[in-house]
């Protein structure tokens, strides 16, 4: 070996140890307890008549395609929800609710944003990765002073009625997602659910959030390799 070649070796393994890390973060499960978007959509029927009755009627549509994709059955209560919003009023009617989840108590995952914070710390980089809509989740991380993390979500769309799923951001999505982003290797992912194992299987470390043994398991066969479980509250 020359003395060139030599003296690179100290500089590289300086370089590998002050790369950062990469490590993902899902959201509903992991850093709130609940699905903020599914808690956005029951508030806004909650307040409105006239969107119970437009689920009312759209329940022969959902019935139809239910066996075949629930999802569409899904989106189509959504679709309800978000009836007459064009962005702006979307945008407000998200934040205005955020900012009122992150005022309830015991709402978030004080554990999941103690070990996201300490990642932040040590100098990796956080991304959140959900299905969560983009515009709640940013707001709410803003909220809880986390505005600065990079977030890959859910998006919506205008449509002639109101705002409408442009993706959904689950499963395959996820590593879709970071692909586009440019992030193509990550070193730790957090997760609490089976529909991650996408996400989960590239990262060095798996971590599952509040799963039982059974969905462990599950976990572990779909990875084919063993992760860390953790209980977060």
């Amino acid at each position: 070996m020359t003395t060139g070649e030599t003296s690179l070796e100290p500089v590289a393994a300086e370089a590998a140890v002050a790369a950062p890390r990469t490590v993902l973060f899902d959201f509903d499960g992991v850093l709130i307890h609940g699905d903020a978007f599914y808690l956005f959509m029951r508030d806004r029927y909650r307040r409105s008549w006239l969107r119970k009755l437009g689920a009312l009627c759209a329940v022969p549509w959902m019935l139809l395609v239910a066996p075949f994709s629930r999802k569409l059955a899904e989106r189509a209560l959504v679709h309800v929800g978000l009836m007459g919003l064009n962005e702006h009023r979307y945008r407000a009617a998200a934040e205005t609710f955020g900012a009122g989840l992150v005022r309830r108590p015991r709402q978030f995952c004080r554990d999941g944003l103690n070990a996201l914070r300490r990642h932040q710390a040590s100098g990796d980089r956080v991304i959140v990765v959900t299905g969560c809509e983009h515009v709640l989740v940013s707001h709410i991380l803003a909220q809880l002073g986390l505005g600065g993390i990079d977030v890959l979500a859910s998006q919506l769309r205008p449509g002639p009625l109101g705002m409408r799923v442009k993706l959904h951001n689950v499963g395959r999505r996820k590593p879709a997602q970071l692909a586009a982003f440019g992030v193509s290797e990550w070193h730790v992912a957090y997760s609490d659910s089976l529909a991650d194992a996408p996400m989960l299987k590239p990262a060095a470390e798996a971590v599952l959030v509040n799963g039982t043994p059974k969905l462990c398991k599950k976990l572990e066969k779909a990875l084919g390799r063993t992760i860390t479980r953790v209980d977060w509250f």
